[in-house]
């Protein structure tokens, strides 16, 4: 199955969800959006209002910060892909529980598998902790580590930075590191999932930036 065709099944899949008690207060599914080819991806945690209103990610106010983000280090939207651990809006904006993470956990790891991205950003610590478990985001955010063959890079989510404002520099200085981390991630070997058997659970491995 091509990419596109794999990410049209899945957001197909999300819409009609029942896996979790999240669909019963959802108006939209929020599957994610951007390039099949996209060189990075960017994880959110879940919708918000305006999100679950549009069916889209990242478009109310931290959905504005992160285009003008992207646009600092010369990129828009259009050139990433953008999902979120789970597809559904928790209720009043809460943290999703862990059967949430679980039930919305294969959908981003097809979509992960199918784009290939160079380079994975976590925004906020629970997209940090699919890939990162037991880290604190005040510790590793900006670091790049390989994480099962991939490229990682831990971040505050943006709506926090909005909520507290002395994270803006350090958002921003993480920022401007992505397209020195893609182009040394798209010197290396594309990477291929192994075979299950072949499968061995590894440490992330934290890399210097310079």
């Amino acid at each position: 199955m091509k990419v596109e065709e794999e990410l049209k099944q899945i957001a197909q899949e999300v819409a009609v969800c029942t896996r979790c008690n999240l669909h019963y207060s959802r108006k939209k599914a929020v599957p994610g959006e951007g390039p099949a080819n996209a060189r990075i991806l960017f994880i959110g945690e879940g919708p918000g209002f305006h999100e679950n209103e549009q069916g889209r990610p990242f478009v109310g106010q931290a959905g504005k910060y992160l285009d003008e983000l992207l646009g600092k280090i010369g990129m828009k939207r259009s050139d990433v892909f953008i999902a979120n651990v789970v597809k559904c809006r928790p209720p009043g904006n809460r943290d999703p529980l862990p059967e949430e993470l679980s039930a919305c956990s294969e959908y981003l790891e097809r979509q992960i598998q199918a784009i290939n991205p160079r380079v994975i950003v976590t925004l906020g610590r629970y997209s940090m902790a699919r890939f990162v478990p037991n880290a604190k985001i005040s510790e590793i955010h900006g670091q790049s580590m390989q994480v099962k063959g991939r490229l990682v890079v831990a971040m505050y989510h943006p709506a926090a930075a909005l909520h507290q404002g002395s994270l803006k520099p350090t958002l921003e200085r993480d920022f401007s590191q992505l397209p020195q981390l893609i182009a040394r991630a798209e010197q290396a070997p594309v990477y291929e999932d192994r075979p299950a058997e072949e499968k061995q659970q590894q440490p992330p491995k934290q890399l210097n930036l310079f």
